[in-house]
């Protein structure tokens, strides 16, 4: 007898169940231990109050067998994706087309440059943003040992798919954060939206591209990196723009400055210190995705972490995880080296 048969015969829904309230042989769990001694000894098998189960699909089906189980629930909205995934490719694909030329071409001109010219090059992308003899040296040793231990090549997709990608999110976030900070419609509308973006686990940003895309198309995992990064640098950007002081609005107003004035000439230059803090978050997080991206033809550092927990390879995780380590030292101090310039522009 099923837990709840009670409630169907209460409310004289047996006829619509169309059973005895027994669960059918092939559709239900295993048995427990307990219930199969019960029953070999002749037993009626109950269920005392304190082991009560929610009434859950599954247990309200062995009840009523018209209710649907939880698999049927799962089997549906598969199905349902399946069904749709056609006619959402047909839109989407072209849209993202562009994503997988930039990260193509990316791919292709951080490999073929060779050494000698590409580590000056971000050297001197250093000292430009930092002014720093020290941010040099430090962005010099750690490529020059990354490609010491023959992980040049792997640096540079990691790097390239990061420079893509955090592009993207910046190019597409900062306009999303300038729209909430104008709007509270805006905000509310897309906070939930956020919220949900964050919370996310990052496997789960792969489940329904994988259905949607080939596994050889970079705008797979570059999908998953940008929606899974863009959550920072959209929160800091509205953020930003509303704490910019009221007194400062009044006296843009004061000055007769139009929106768009104010907004490029007070607001964005002051909550530039906030909108780069947001830019730095961005690109770690999409460095962080990058390694699990690997899981899906990703190229990188991540390919080398994969590998070592694939063929328990201990030194070629190590290497691998400490060479992403390195990477994050680098990208995170040569932006907050240039926060630190322009909080210093704006203090003067």
């Amino acid at each position: 007898m099923a837990t709840y048969d009670f409630v169907f015969d209460t409310l004289g829904l047996r006829g619509w169940c169309g059973g005895g309230g027994e669960p059918d042989s092939g559709t239900t769990g295993p048995t427990s231990m307990a219930d199969l001694m019960a029953q070999a000894r002749g037993e009626e098998v109950t269920v005392s109050a304190w082991d009560t189960p929610f009434p859950s699909l599954d247990a309200l089906h062995d009840a009523c067998p018209r209710i649907p189980q939880s698999r049927e629930l799962t089997r549906g909205l598969e199905e349902g994706f399946l069904g749709i995934k056609d006619s959402l490719k047909v839109v989407v694909d072209p849209l993202t087309q562009p994503l997988s030329w930039a990260l193509n071409d990316t791919l292709w001109l951080m490999q073929a440059v060779p050494w000698w010219i590409m580590i000056p090059a971000l050297m001197l992308i250093a000292w430009v943003v930092g002014r720093s003899l020290k941010l040099v040296a430090l962005v010099a040793l750690c490529f020059g040992f990354l490609a010491f231990i023959d992980y040049y090549d792997y640096t540079m997709q990691t790097l390239a798919i990061i420079f893509v990608c955090a592009f993207i999110c910046v190019l597409f976030g900062v306009p999303i954060g300038i729209a909430m900070s104008r709007s509270d419609g805006v905000q509310r509308a897309m906070i939930p939206v956020l919220d949900m973006l964050q919370t996310l686990p990052p496997f789960v940003y792969l489940i329904p591209l994988i259905f949607l895309f080939s596994v050889t198309e970079p705008k797979l995992y570059g999908i998953a990196i940008i929606l899974y990064a863009m959550v920072p640098v959209i929160r800091l950007t509205d953020l930003g723009i509303r704490l910019v002081d009221k007194d400062v609005i009044e006296a843009a107003d004061a000055f007769g400055m139009t929106k768009r004035q104010k907004l490029f000439g007070v607001q964005i230059p002051l909550a530039l210190p906030n909108i780069m803090a947001g830019v730095n978050q961005t690109i770690m997080m999409s460095l962080a995705m990058v390694v699990i991206a690997s899981l899906v033809s990703a190229p990188g550092l991540g390919v080398l972490v994969l590998r070592g927990i694939r063929s328990l390879e201990l030194g070629v995780g190590l290497l691998s995880g400490l060479g992403i380590v390195l990477l994050a030292i680098i990208l995170d101090r040569v932006t907050k080296a240039a926060l630190a310039r322009i909080n210093a522009s704006q203090s003067r």
